[in-house]
């Protein structure tokens, strides 16, 4: 073998020079690989202003672009522990709407250096727990009249049994309402919001509380007349309360199927195999359609005027929530079904 051949490929296996291949000649070498450099990230400033002082409460220094809403009040929550994520409202304008948690910073109409204006919400309370005390006490406190536990109607009546039994199958209806209306609040319904303000319960609970006994104390009477047409009314409002009862749950639980768990995606309603949610064809919001249906053939069985003045009140309110649900399809959705009024079909 010759040494000048040997001592090239030694030199060359050191990486010295060119490595030659089976066929003698040099191996190309490979090509050197160029770092490309990092691309420099551009970081924001997020000011949080007092929304009515103006006070300067928070600077966050460099934030990505990415962050979202939610993340800045983590990060505000840092420095001000007092006000947790879910009582903060972080908006563009002092009196501007409130931002979503899921908005992006960098895809708001703001510089690399924004400033945000923060207003306190007030204490916050879980929605299941709102809706909990809400349903659980009318069906505590109706019982107590059903039962008249002492103290209500006096002591000769403490503990005795109504002889109608449309006072019997309205503790049913009453009970199965909201022993229904607790069920779907833990298993059924999934809040676009976490919390309320602590204050709403107070207001919510005076409203189902207190209707809850004023029916109760008339319908549980022990001088309760019966409905004027009998039977054949009672048969008549059973069949309405029955109907609308199914329906309510039937467009509860499409609306459940429509939003995946955990998430806060909104989706047009479309009837579904379940022929009580056809009533989506003509109605944005079914299920207070079915809810009001509820109280109107509760009212029509007991011919209690609270319950008709209870019935009253929750229609107006509900239509006022089906009229903002209905507006703001509207303007999410181009291709919504023209023809649905928010609650009552061809009407409202």
């Amino acid at each position: 073998m010759d040494l000048s051949v040997s001592v090239v490929a030694r030199e060359t296996s050191q990486g010295l020079g060119p490595v030659f291949g089976l066929n003698g000649l040099p191996r190309p070498m490979p090509p050197k690989t160029i770092k490309k450099p990092k691309k420099a990230v551009l970081f924001f400033e997020v000011e949080i202003l007092d929304a009515k002082t103006r006070e300067k409460l928070c600077f966050l220094d460099k934030v990505e672009p990415q962050a979202t809403i939610a993340e800045i009040k983590n990060l505000f929550t840092k420095t001000h522990p007092q006000w947790y994520p879910a009582r903060q409202s972080l908006r563009l304008d002092p009196k501007g709407k409130s931002l979503k948690d899921e908005d992006i910073l960098q895809k708001l109409p703001v510089g690399t250096t924004a400033t945000l204006y923060f207003r306190d919400l007030g204490a916050q309370i879980s929605w299941v727990t709102v809706f909990l005390t809400e349903y659980a006490g009318p069906l505590f406190i109706y019982l107590l009249f059903y039962f008249r536990v002492p103290f209500i109607y006096g002591h000769k009546y403490d503990f005795t049994s109504s002889r109608h039994t449309v006072v019997h199958l309205a503790c049913i209806c009453h009970s199965f309402h909201y022993i229904k209306r607790l069920l779907e609040t833990l298993f059924v319904h999934r809040f676009s919001h976490g919390t309320m303000p602590l204050r709403n319960i107070f207001k919510n609970c005076t409203y189902y509380w207190g209707f809850a006994a004023w029916m109760a104390y008339y319908i549980n009477h022990p001088l309760y007349t019966p409905p004027t047409y009998g039977a054949q009314q009672v048969k008549l409002a059973l069949a309405i309360f029955v109907i609308c009862q199914l329906g309510n749950f039937s467009i509860h639980m499409a609306l459940r199927d429509l939003r995946p768990a955990g998430s806060k995606t909104r989706k047009i309603p479309y009837p579904t195999k379940n022929p009580f949610t056809w009533l989506f064809l003509l109605v944005s919001c079914p299920n207070y359609t079915y809810e009001v249906g509820s109280w109107i053939g509760f009212a029509i069985m007991t011919q209690c005027v609270p319950v008709a003045l209870f019935s009253l009140v929750g229609f107006t309110q509900m239509t006022i929530w089906a009229k903002g649900k209905h507006r703001s399809y509207l303007k999410e959705f181009r291709d919504y079904p023209p023809l649905r009024m928010p609650i009552i079909p061809f009407l409202l």
